[in-house]
């Protein structure tokens, strides 16, 4: 398990405030780092940032750790913890759906050549954990859409999150894997997004811890997110439209890669 705290700090009015502490996944972490700046301008608020996997932060959560806010890259976690009677009533809200990407620093691939090129199978290929890390669970999903999963098990290098994944690719330390389409814009590099009927949309929500001294602050932190001109942003850097509903993965006929040839339509 492996979390990082890194404090986003601002002067305050009150100089006894304790800081908005944000539990954030590792895929928004670096959105939520630059729009944190126009939220202090805005409001004033102290913010503390603590990055990690969401299944790890979701545990953390679970047994007691001092976090306001939770921005998970998933809606499993938060539905779990509005189950468990831990978060604030009705504050579990969709602020962004996330976009998986193939990125390779070494071969540059098209979408109408997308399956193809998986069915060159890499000698290591780099995933973040399916078990934690939600962009995780949609790269399992979509090589298993593809017919691939088996093929690519034993070849797997797998992120502890996605950051670092995208990492371990961008540092060439492995050749090619699945990574959020927000990290290829954040850093300008070019890949695929592969297509959301590959896998269950990654539908990230943020809940509100209870029982906490800075409801007020993580409710203005959530409203803030949630608004017109911050969801217009949040797209901007790479998520689709808050728009999807939760349909089921279409079924395959037949795998997509059979024989040396592929079915894959964008």
């Amino acid at each position: 398990m492996s979390i990082s705290f890194m404090s986003v700090s601002f002067a305050s009015n009150n100089p006894i405030d304790n800081p908005l502490r944000i539990a954030v996944s590792s895929n928004f972490t670096p959105v939520l780092k630059k729009l944190l700046l126009e939220f202090h301008q805005q409001t004033n608020i102290n913010t503390q940032i603590i990055s990690g996997a969401t299944g790890a932060l979701f545990l953390q959560i679970k047994h007691g750790a001092p976090f306001d806010i939770f921005i998970a890259a998933d809606s499993v976690r938060p539905k779990l913890l509005e189950q468990q009677k831990l978060i604030l009533i009705n504050s579990r809200k969709t602020y962004a759906i996330g976009q998986l990407a193939l990125l390779s620093m070494h071969n540059k691939a098209q979408l109408s050549d997308l399956a193809l090129t998986l069915q060159k199978i890499p000698k290591y290929f780099a995933i973040a954990n399916p078990e934690i890390a939600p962009y995780g669970k949609a790269a399992k999903q979509t090589l298993q859409h593809l017919g691939l999963w088996q093929q690519y098990q034993k070849r797997l290098i797998t992120g502890i999150n996605i950051n670092q994944t995208f990492a371990q690719v961008r540092s060439q330390a492995v050749s090619s894997g699945l990574v959020a389409n927000s990290q290829l814009i954040m850093n300008k590099l070019d890949g695929v997004v592969i297509p959301s009927s590959y896998h269950q949309p990654i539908k990230q929500q943020l809940v509100i811890i209870k029982n906490r001294a800075n409801i007020d602050h993580a409710k203005r932190l959530s409203q803030f997110l949630l608004s017109p001109k911050i969801q217009q942003k949040i797209v901007s850097y790479g998520y689709a439209n808050n728009v999807l509903t939760e349909l089921p993965i279409q079924p395959l006929i037949r795998p997509l890669i059979q024989q040396g040839k592929t079915n894959a339509k964008p």
